[in-house]
């Protein structure tokens, strides 16, 4: 693997960009189109982050064919609808429709097969979907959803010019819906007006980027673009400065430190796990 430990990186008290990768063309499901930021060459994976997908299109024909039914084990997929409705399904009855703004935090366990299809026939899509590994002990749970519509993504304003949706973690006192102890993640959607700062406070070790989708954001001393995602070094807090009208998702998690098995849709800790998964899913055991 060449995955990035950014836990090495830096031993001060404010995190500095330590890599920067660019999102890398690619299609997904029927032939949807996206960009890979995380689980490309340029950056395989960020412990305990597996995959970041961003998915941002006018076009229908990029996103229609959708994401039919596939199965998942041993980790989490996180969508986050900026734009469109998107409706999934799984194969334990639970179904429905992300619109713009909403959150589903979809824990596998030990696993589900779902699919996830668009619920328009025209119109902007845009997105993330971002993977989470499990650790070892939770890898055969139950499958679990948390699921948010924006009514219920709480919004702090901790300065002027500054917006930021908390899903997981907190802004001062607002704090997200989202629950995992494992990885105790955050997940900010952030917007700053031109000029304006923002300082966040990050548990010291935890992994941490930052992935710009609209303007730019001075982090640390180095300032990111659109489509370009920030590795954060160590240290206990971010600092941010809009370079224009700019949004970008802040996220950080614990590191699992664990061995990881991957194979498509399973990420178990052994090759003998992984073939067991494929086994099972063959079984119909999902």
């Amino acid at each position: 693997m060449s995955g990035f430990n950014a836990a090495r990186s830096t031993g001060s008290t404010a995190r500095e960009v330590v890599k920067v990768v660019h999102g890398m063309p690619t299609s997904d499901g029927a032939g949807v189109k996206l960009r890979r930021v995380i689980g490309q060459p340029g950056l395989s994976e960020l412990d305990p982050f597996l995959m970041l997908d961003e998915f941002g299109t006018d076009a229908p024909a990029d996103y229609i064919a959708g994401f039919p039914d596939h199965p998942h084990r041993g980790f989490e997929t996180v969508t986050y609808m900026l734009d469109g409705r998107m409706r999934h399904r799984d194969n334990h009855g639970h179904e429905g429709v992300l619109v713009p703004g909403s959150v589903q935090w979809m824990t596998a366990g030990r696993g589900i097969v779902h699919s996830e299809m668009p619920e328009q026939q025209e119109g902007r899509m845009r997105g993330f979907q971002l993977w989470l590994n499990l650790p070892a002990r939770d890898k055969m749970t139950e499958p679990r959803y948390q699921e948010f519509g924006p009514e219920r993504i709480p919004v702090a304003t901790p300065a002027a010019g500054v917006s930021v949706k908390v899903i997981a973690g907190e802004v001062g006192t607002v704090k997200g819906p989202i629950s995992q102890p494992a990885t105790d993640p955050t997940y900010l959607d952030i917007a700053l007006s031109p000029g304006t700062e923002y300082v966040h406070t990050l548990p010291e070790q935890h992994s941490a980027f930052m992935y710009v989708f609209e303007g730019a954001v001075q982090a640390g001393t180095t300032t990111v673009n659109a489509g370009e995602m920030a590795v954060l070094g160590t240290g206990s807090e971010i600092r941010l400065r809009g370079a224009k009208e700019s949004r970008a998702i802040l996220v950080a998690g614990r590191p699992l430190q664990e061995p990881v098995a991957r194979y498509g849709p399973f990420v178990m800790s052994t090759r003998e796990q992984l073939i067991q998964a494929v086994e099972d899913f063959q079984n119909g055991k999902f």
